[in-house]
């Protein structure tokens, strides 16, 4: 078993420098599965929502056509081929807007500038759902085995948390958990504002719907994907200042 975790994540890198996010994320992911199919390995492999464009509203599912409005997830969509063409048994879980209470994500973020700071902007016609590193292992280690023992079970599947929620929302449920937490938030609430990704440039385009169906994987091995909420609030927890 090839277990890949490993991509070139930085969004906006990605759209400044596509051939390092392309060597990171195709390239390397196609030797992987070379490698795989030579030696019959199941190659699990772990991809994005931003295969998508993130036109309308209602959550995507694994058979609806990719279309990437940015570098990153043109590589990530191009990993995914890849990994099809090789015809290796494979696991390939699409996920979005993933944290943990370590690495470098929004979550992480928000704390730092919720205690340096009085006053936020955030955007809000973004919508998604908070997915835990934690959650991801879990449901990996949940599935992994039946697919050992049934190869046929392979293939594409969407995990994320349950629900919903914008980045504004997202933001402000971090604040106030993280206070009640104990954390030495500086910003008020009432100074978390709301605005649309036009007045947040930034180098690469953001998909405005990254909610992903996961009944697929639900239907499949009887799982129920808990509502995003605990997750965040376990990950805080571990993160407050001793």
């Amino acid at each position: 078993m090839i277990v890949n975790a490993a991509a070139h994540t930085a969004v906006d890198g990605a759209q400044k420098n596509p051939e390092l996010a392309e060597r990171i994320n195709t390239h390397a992911v196609a030797d992987m599965a070379e490698q795989a199919g030579a030696c019959g390995a199941l190659l699990v492999h772990y991809s994005t929502d931003y295969v998508f464009d993130g036109s309308g509203t209602l959550p995507w599912n694994e058979d609806d056509r990719p279309s990437p409005i940015n570098v990153y997830g043109m590589s990530k969509w191009r990993g995914e081929q890849v990994i099809r063409a090789a015809r290796c048994p494979h696991l390939i879980i699409r996920t979005s807007w993933v944290y943990a209470a370590r690495g470098r994500n929004f979550l992480g973020t928000m704390l730092r500038l919720a205690t340096e700071r009085d006053e936020l902007k955030v955007v809000d016609d973004q919508t998604g759902a908070p997915t835990s590193a934690e959650l991801l292992a879990d449901v990996t280690a949940q599935i992994l085995p039946k697919i050992w023992r049934h190869t046929h079970l392979g293939g594409t599947y969407h995990v994320t948390s349950a629900g919903e929620t914008t980045w504004f929302r997202y933001a402000q449920f971090i604040i106030r958990t993280a206070r009640e937490a104990g954390f030495p938030i500086t910003v008020s609430d009432d100074a978390i504002q709301p605005v649309i990704s036009d007045e947040f440039p930034v180098a690469a385009p953001r998909p405005r719907n990254s909610r992903l169906n996961c009944q697929r994987l639900e239907r499949q091995f009887g799982l129920r994907l808990p509502e995003w909420q605990p997750g965040v609030r376990r990950a805080i927890e571990e993160m407050v200042p001793k």
